[in-house]
Parts: structure tokens; sequence; C-alpha cells
């Protein structure tokens, strides 16, 4: 399968926080959940690969262009929606179907306003009067709306009503139907993402602590629940992290099946992807 996006050994220090030997790979008409808390290493991750940061060592490769050497290249074909982007507020939506006409080549003035349209975005008012919402809204047309390949997303659906995050996730599925399109998607909506998402990977601290399809994460994962006695008698390779509450042990495995065959324990429930992340980062181990 062909990879559209190929991360190898990514390292970035600042003075309180490193990334170190981030690898990720994305293969074409897949798109791609990436979780983790704030401050995590999300964001640098996603600037690096736009090349917005520079000064990191490691390969980012998008289309198989290297993308500090080939970034002309590679600019036309991506999409994004960053969590701190912004369009100067004097300007209209019709404004910024102008500009994009000089910027990409593929800009698709039709397609632009249907979204605006489908979106009941005003055309031209200025964008210091929309809603956080409503700008979130037009980031997203404007993301799409020269046709890219790839689609860098950080926090996409943040400030969205339900409804209007079913559209987005509409339209991001509509995307990838050709399968020659794919989208890095980086979110706190970690239920958005088991609905979407074909593979998650999980940054804690820099570094990537998890990378699996997401069926074998909620399918195969699982939380354990059993009491002191029987969590005495578990051997600590059997299972990934624990948390002890009043009553019980939460315990993460990484099989459930293997699990109950070996230890007969069947109180066993299936993952979300936000009680991963929570015993994960707080569990011991």
């Amino acid at each position: 399968m062909e990879n559209i996006l190929e991360i190898r050994n990514l390292c970035k220090k600042y003075k309180e926080f490193e990334l170190q030997d981030v690898n990720i790979t994305l293969p074409k008409g897949m798109i791609m959940g990436f979780i983790g808390e704030n401050g995590a290493g999300k964001t640098t991750t996603i600037k690096a690969i736009l090349d917005i940061i520079r000064n990191y060592t490691g390969e980012i490769k998008v289309f198989g262009y290297d993308n500090r050497k080939d970034n002309k290249k590679i600019k036309e074909d991506i999409g994004a929606v960053l969590d701190d982007m912004f369009f100067p507020e004097i300007l209209t939506p019709n404004d910024i179907n102008n500009i994009m006409k000089d910027i990409y080549k593929n800009w698709d003035s039709e397609l632009y306003f249907k979204y605006l349209n489908d979106f009941g975005l005003p055309k031209t008012k200025q964008i210091k009067t929309f809603s956080k919402g409503m700008r979130k809204k037009l980031e997203i047309a404007t993301a799409i709306s020269h046709h890219p390949k790839l689609l860098i997303l950080d926090e996409p659906t943040a400030g969205l009503d339900p409804i209007a995050r079913n559209e987005v996730i509409d339209i991001f599925q509509s995307f990838i139907q050709n399968e020659e399109c794919s989208i890095f998607l980086s979110s706190h909506i970690t239920t958005d993402l088991e609905h979407i998402a074909d593979y998650i990977t999980f940054i804690n601290s820099g570094k990537i602590i998890l990378s699996k399809t997401r069926e074998e994460l909620l399918e195969d994962f699982g939380i354990v629940k059993c009491s002191k006695e029987e969590f005495e008698k578990i051997d600590k390779k059997d299972f990934i992290k624990y948390k002890k509450s009043k009553y019980e042990y939460d315990i993460l495995v990484e099989n459930k099946k293997d699990f109950y065959k070996k230890y007969g324990i069947n109180t066993i429930d299936r993952i979300t992807l936000e009680e991963l992340m929570v015993l994960m980062i707080k569990g011991e181990e």
C-alpha cells in the first residue's frame, strides 16, 4: 500500500519540551487519528509536516517528496486547518475566494460556495462577526476547496455543535472515498475518531507510545475489572497499565481473548479511546 505521509525519527527540542524519535506512516486513502494530552507534541508534529517549523532532525516525506527540499511540489496538494489558524477579521468569505484563486491553481470556487451554503455561512459578512464555530466551518471549506490529496487537521471540530460535527465528519469520509486522498486528524473529541479513523496514533510527552488500527484498539484491547485478590495473581507482563479504585482494579490489556483464556476473568469491558488515553497516561505499571 502506497504511503501518502512518512515521518522518520522526527526530533525537535525546545527549552521545556522535546519531540523524541516520532515515527508515523499514513497510507493513501486512510484517516489517522492523532491523540494525546495538550502539550504532548501533536501541534509541533503537525507544524513540522507543514514546514512551519524547520529546525528539527529526522525526515518527513509527503507524497514521496522531502517536505523541506520539495516544499513547492507539496503545498498545492495539502489542505490544512490549524487550531490557532485565523483569517484577517475584516475579510469576508467572498474576499477569501478571490484570494485563494490566486494562490491555488486547482481552487474550485463552485465547490467553495457549495460548502458555504451547506454550512449556512454568509458570503458578504466580515469574519469578525462570525462565531467560533462559523470560523471553523469557513476554515474547513477553504482547506478542502482546492482539491488537496492530504488534509492536515488540528482540532477541526472544536467549537462545533453535534449537528455541525456530523456534517463535517461526513465531508471527511467523502473526501477519502476515491482512495487517493488521506487525512491526518488531531482531535480531543475521541468519539469522532472512533467512528472515522482507520488508524490511531497516540503521543505522550513527545513520544509515540502506541500506533494501531482502530479495529485493533477497540476490538482487541480491553479493561479488565477485578478484585485485589485477582489482581495479585496476574503476571505484570500480561497487562499494560492499571488503575486502583476504592473497590476494584481497572487493568488495560492488549488482547482480551488471550487474557480470558489464561485467567478466566470474564469482566472485561470494551475500551473507548478516552479510557485508553486516561489509563495510558495516568495508570500505573
